[in-house]
């Protein structure tokens, strides 16, 4: 049995996850588990050397996937299902495509409130100091 093929982030915090709604993804996500597509960037020196390492796998008919560490400091894998590298200033960015099970995603929602400080009701009182009571 051959080992198997994977992408490590060794160092860094843990990745983030972006649900991904791209079209072009619904051909690669068909399997018996529930499963939605997540984006996940990574900064690496080698992008290159790293999606050479994903088509190979494809091409022997192996999966591959990403190893990291969650915030807890578990290690969890993912498997990879698409890729692309691009360059910046600061080096390569990897973007991976990663098969994630529905119990594996946590949402996060970011609400930001900024932008409200200068507003005023009716009254005159200030808005924010309404807005939560």
């Amino acid at each position: 049995m051959t080992e198997a093929r994977k992408i490590t982030i060794i160092e860094g915090p843990s990745p983030t996850f972006e649900l991904a709604r791209d079209t072009w993804l619904l051909g690669l996500t068909e399997c018996p588990v529930p499963t939605r597509v997540a984006l996940c960037r990574v900064r690496t020196f080698n992008g290159p050397e790293l999606v050479e390492r994903c088509y190979q796998a494809w091409r022997d008919s192996q999966p591959i996937n990403l190893e990291y560490r969650t915030q807890e400091g578990l290690t969890q894998q993912a498997p990879i299902i698409a890729v692309r590298w691009v360059e910046q200033s600061e080096g390569h960015v990897l973007f991976l495509w990663l098969r994630l099970k529905d119990d594996e995603i946590k949402i996060e929602v970011d609400f930001d409130v900024g932008g409200f400080d200068d507003y005023t009701d009716e009254d005159g009182d200030d808005f924010n100091s309404n807005l939560f009571t």
